[in-house]
């Protein structure tokens, strides 16, 4: 099994999930975090005063694929969170060595 985290552009969720959910996978956790990269953020100008912006609204995808889906799985988040602009975001792939649903005590790939 492999953890795939995708830090995106907020406006790509939507296209984001519904390519891996069509993919047949069974779920992921999104969340909303900050951060930057190359881009180091950018200057905003308030009441007059500038300042800068170092960190920039991102969403966070986590989703654990059985290690034979994630090529397709990596396909479908680069294809749909693809803008060509700076700060599309980056993808880590991570194994799993264990994962255990709690309520039925199912294991690795049955747990996912």
């Amino acid at each position: 099994m492999r953890k795939i985290e995708a830090i995106i552009k907020p406006f790509k969720l939507d296209e984001v999930k519904e390519a891996i959910l069509q993919l047949g996978i069974g779920g992921m956790t999104i969340t909303e975090v900050k951060g930057f990269g190359r881009q180091k953020g950018h200057k905003e100008i308030y009441r007059g005063a500038e300042y800068v912006v170092d960190f920039l609204p991102k969403i966070k995808i986590e989703v654990v694929v059985p290690k034979e889906m994630l090529p397709r799985v990596l396909s479908a988040i680069k294809e749909n969170a693809h803008t060509g602009q700076i700060g599309d975001g980056k993808i880590f792939v991570l194994p799993v060595d264990k994962a255990i649903r709690i309520r039925t005590g199912e294991e690795d790939e049955d747990a996912i």
